[in-house]
């Protein structure tokens, strides 16, 4: 894939104009939050962990790797793969903000999706 920058925002931070497009990689929309609220151009859940593996992982920072690992493996199916050539594109349109509920900053699947866009 071509090398540009894709950030990764908390959907409770501020959007600011320099985000770009802006793109929910949540299976679940996060609670508390209008679609204007949360100023998202696209909602892509079907890039989101399966609902088993985001159970497992349970945001626990210790099974970070190993969620890594799994996540990455069910991004290689067509779909997967598919999502992520259509983020990549986006991408190289311009800039690029992956948003993310979660509360652990290091340790999500935007981590990794912005990791996979950005090596």
């Amino acid at each position: 894939m071509a090398r540009h920058q894709v950030a990764i925002k908390r959907i409770y931070e501020t959007p600011e104009k320099d985000d770009g497009t802006r793109v929910l990689v949540e299976r679940l929309w996060p609670r508390g939050f209008t679609k204007e609220r949360a100023h998202i151009d696209l909602w892509l859940k079907e890039i989101a962990p399966s609902n088993d593996l985001r159970h497992w992982f349970n945001h626990e920072p210790a099974k970070f790797d190993e969620f890594r690992h799994r996540y990455e493996e069910e991004l290689k199916t067509p779909e997967g793969q598919a999502t992520l050539k259509r983020l990549n594109d986006m991408a190289l349109q311009g800039p690029l903000t992956l948003v993310y509920s979660a509360h652990d900053s290091e340790h999500n699947n935007a981590v990794v999706l912005r990791d996979l866009l950005n090596h």
